[in-house]
């Protein structure tokens, strides 16, 4: 079927239309200049009757573009293409952390990674890009969030999982450098020094709290941690090929280690017991999931241990544990710091001396019962006298 023929409008100058094939309806164009009789000469569609189009419509549509209140249509789909392609090479912390986290793939910290990101840095910063952002964001993010109940140690590890993201962004060039002019990211002082240890009554309650655990297999990661004071990451990354019974010895693996290195330290008489009493199955884990591969929670359990047995609200189930297992060590006058450094694989003395106090304690406890026998002595030697 030819095609019809195009009819310019006798009413409105530079409107044509073209009758639809069946006749019921128009397609309306409108020619026009911007710019005066030498500018290029523009024809483009506008519309068709079935949308609402008119004669009178297009006209003014027409007007509008020569006044240049309005686009052409070919110039706001070069304008969109522009925008949809800036906005693809706009490099959010959202997308960064995309990148991030592709990069990463295996990082032992991931899921707590994704957590604090979707609660905390996603909500307020994702559709920011790094040179947009200003020191005062970071400020303004660490006082409401401190309002909001949070604690300083939170807030920090949120700062310094951004600090992390942006950081990626520069090195990948995705990202300009950060001017220190307008966004420096700075931590906050918080106390790390806080050490957490339990007294005989609590200790007692704990075990009888374990002991009322229907699930012994589970309550069994939280005895390993008392008499280890092994982390968190080493518990659940535990694999029965690493504990050598014959030697007393367990592996602490580096691919789950805080620093990464691989480590040993000794299977004591508590740990050899605790081990032989689990059930074993076909995962090579010793604390597997519900699925054989490694477990991802225990804090249900340790939630349900705690309240049982009393424990004071602030207290780290498991890492209150290795805290509670060095301060036991360190006070009881018989186990130098330099031991409890390697028993808990710290990198660095200057790690350990947190406990430095309570072996002076000990010190101190030993140095008085010196002194009552050397005073007896001397009493008894007057009385002779």
């Amino acid at each position: 079927m030819a095609k019809s023929k195009r009819e310019k409008s006798h009413k409105y100058p530079g409107v044509y239309y073209r009758p639809d094939a069946d006749d019921k309806g128009r397609t309306f164009y409108i020619m026009y200049r911007q710019g005066g009789r030498d500018a290029k000469l523009i024809e483009e569609p506008v519309g068709k009757t079935s949308s609402g189009m008119t004669e009178a419509k297009a006209a003014q549509i027409r007007a509008d573009r020569i006044r240049g209140k309005d686009q052409p249509n070919t110039e706001k789909r070069k304008f969109a293409a522009e925008a949809r392609q800036a906005e693809q090479n706009r490099w959010t912390i959202e997308k960064i952390w995309q990148a991030y986290q592709e990069a990463h793939p295996e990082h032992k910290s991931r899921d707590r990674d994704i957590s604090r990101y979707n609660a905390h840095i996603g909500p307020r910063f994702g559709k920011r890009v790094p040179e947009e952002m200003l020191t005062a964001d970071i400020d303004t993010f660490k006082v409401e969030t401190l309002k909001a109940g949070k604690s300083e140690g939170t807030i920090q590890r949120v700062i310094s999982q951004l600090r992390a993201i942006i950081n990626f962004g520069v090195k990948r060039g995705l990202c300009p450098p950060l001017h220190p002019g307008r966004l420096t990211i700075e931590s906050i002082h918080v106390d790390s020094e806080k050490t957490e240890m339990l007294t005989e009554e609590q200790v007692k309650r704990l075990l009888e709290a374990l002991d009322a655990e229907p699930d012994q297999d589970a309550a069994a990661l939280i005895r390993l941690a008392m008499v280890t004071g092994m982390r968190k990451g080493a518990l659940l990354a535990l694999r029965w090929e690493d504990c050598y019974f014959n030697r007393k010895i367990i592996t602490l693996r580096g691919e789950s280690a805080k620093k990464g290195t691989t480590n040993y330290i000794p299977m004591n008489v508590a740990a050899h017991s605790i081990l032989l009493k689990l059930s074993r199955t076909e995962s090579p884990f010793v604390f597997p999931g519900k699925d054989g591969g490694q477990r991802r929670d225990y804090r249900r359990i340790a939630r349900r241990v705690k309240k049982n047995a009393g424990l004071p609200a602030d207290f780290r189930p498991l890492h209150g544990l290795r805290h509670n297992f060095a301060s036991f060590l360190a006070s009881s006058g018989k186990v130098d710091l330099y031991t409890i450094q390697k028993l808990l694989t710290h990198s660095s003395p200057q790690m350990t001396q947190r406990y430095a106090h309570l072996a002076d304690e000990a010190l101190r406890r030993a140095s008085c019962v010196a002194d009552t026998i050397l005073n007896d002595q001397f009493m008894n030697t007057e009385e002779i006298n």
